[in-house]
């Protein structure tokens, strides 16, 4: 969570673009390309975009904004059986920061489609796949990271990254 003390840093537009390419190499030398993307609101939309654009996908979105919103995060059980029967997801986000998004996902999906299978343990991080523009390798994260263009450690280094859509008006 934010604090007044903690530095920030300011991403641009172009920042942005450049954290996009990279992941996209990322993905492209693992050889491994997604049936879609989901990008998830607000932070990811952007950066999910531009990866679906690129890999020629179909974008889909997913409301999980635990920080910001105070309403029920968007519970979108059928893209958990689309994992299940091994469609390719790639989740998309421009913050892992403390972990909770991503640990909401995961137990909202499973808890939908038999959440006892073993199979799950092959579905995350093979089928479906998480890339981040920013990591916090310091987060509680249960889901891997899979792509990601910029590693913070938050726990050494407590920053706030502010990304241009967070800050264009002023």
């Amino acid at each position: 969570m934010y604090n007044s003390n903690m530095k920030k840093v300011y991403y641009t537009w172009q920042d942005v673009e450049s954290q996009t390419q990279e992941i996209l190499r990322q993905i492209q030398r693992d050889a491994w390309v997604p049936d879609y993307v989901v990008g998830l609101t607000r932070g990811g939309l952007v950066p999910a975009n531009l990866i679906s654009q690129y890999l020629e996908c179909p974008m889909e979105t997913l409301k999980v904004s635990l920080r910001d919103d105070f309403s029920q995060p968007e519970s979108n059980l059928w893209m958990s059986e689309d994992a299940f029967e091994q469609k390719r997801i790639l989740i998309v986000d421009d913050i892992n920061d403390s972990g909770a998004t991503l640990n909401w996902i995961k137990e909202d999906w499973m808890s939908s489609s038999l959440p006892d299978n073993p199979k799950w343990a092959e579905i995350w991080g093979d089928t479906v796949r998480v890339a981040v523009l920013v990591d916090n390798e310091a987060s509680a994260s249960e889901l891997n990271v899979n792509y990601t263009a910029v590693g913070l450690n938050k726990a050494e280094e407590d920053v706030w990254i502010v990304f241009p859509w967070e800050d264009w008006w002023r």
